[in-house]
């Protein structure tokens, strides 16, 4: 899968991914009534609206980026309407031949990550039958537990060509009170990310880049340039950029010297372009065009500071 990533960042000439973490209040009202209209104030209303949301935006992006990332919390929020929507999307996606990125943080051990393994990238089988319950292409694990969280989804990876992205150092403030702490000589996301080139040497694509990637913040770009000299054929899924504060000069220390090697998230940053000033042209209506100039605009960003 790590390969098809590769393909699409080279077509697009963007390193991006949208983050398709909607909340109700990114909705234009118009899409809220018409779901309320049909479904009610309910569960299934908010999960209405969410997804004709996330169609207008991915039908309005999918030709300029290869990736997007769906938050699942921001479903799961729902319960089972909001699973469903989250289910549609990553469904919807896969017919614009967007990459999926499951943003799903899960981390346990045994036959508990083999079940989310199997039920996020792979398959189950039931009776005779054979499903993808969900099939991402690729999706986000925590390694707090070690290597037994994270082989039984390298195996699912093996037999059904997917990949993860590990959480190494994440973009949130306080992610130091953990991720920088010394382990002997060495911080502890460094450490974590000698892992992920341990566990990715065991799977990579015909293009040379593993199936076991990294999750490193914008946040932290002296972190990236450190982690990206130890996982030299990891890919780096980057959160942070924009709404966070990451900007397209911090980034250049997570690319190679071809200028792969990354892929950046923004997500409210595109989602909810049309509720900023600089969008504010677009208006409700225009939601779906504000996000399109948002992510040409970061395209805009992140290629003038690759090219410096």
């Amino acid at each position: 899968m790590i390969d098809k990533l590769v393909e699409g960042i080279r077509r697009t000439r963007a390193p991006i991914v949208v983050g398709l973490d909607p909340q109700l209040n990114f909705i234009p009202e118009h899409i809220r009534d018409r779901a309320y209209g049909e479904f009610g104030e309910t569960l299934e209303g908010a999960a209405a609206a969410i997804l004709e949301f996330n169609k207008g935006i991915v039908d309005a992006v999918a030709d300029l980026v290869p990736a997007v990332k769906p938050q699942s919390a921001m479903y799961e929020q729902f319960g089972v309407p909001g699973v469903r929507a989250y289910k549609e999307t990553i469904d919807y996606c896969h017919e614009k031949g967007l990459v999926v990125i499951g943003d799903i943080k899960r981390g346990d051990i045994g036959s508990t990550s083999g079940a989310y393994a199997h039920g996020h990238l792979g398959t189950v089988q039931v009776g005779s039958h054979t499903y993808a319950p969900f099939d991402e292409d690729f999706c986000t694990v925590n390694p707090y537990l070690g290597s037994d969280g994270i082989r039984p989804f390298m195996d699912v990876c093996r037999e059904c060509g997917k990949g993860i992205f590990v959480l190494v150092k994440t973009s949130n403030p306080s992610s130091g009170e953990l991720q920088n702490r010394i382990a002997g000589d060495k911080a502890l996301y460094e450490i974590v990310g000698q892992m992920v080139e341990s566990w990715g040497s065991e799977i990579s694509g015909h293009s040379g880049w593993s199936e076991i990637g990294a999750v490193v913040g914008a946040t932290y770009p002296q972190t990236g340039k450190i982690l990206r000299s130890v996982m030299p054929k990891n890919f780096i899924l980057v959160p942070g950029y924009g709404a966070q504060g990451g900007k397209g000069k911090d980034l250049v220390h997570f690319f190679d010297s071809d200028g792969l090697g990354a892929i950046v998230n923004s997500s409210r940053g595109i989602i909810a372009a049309w509720q900023k000033d600089t969008y504010a042209e677009f208006g409700a209506a225009g939601y779906a065009q504000a996000a399109r100039q948002a992510v040409l605009d970061m395209k805009q960003d992140i290629t003038e500071a690759l090219n410096r």
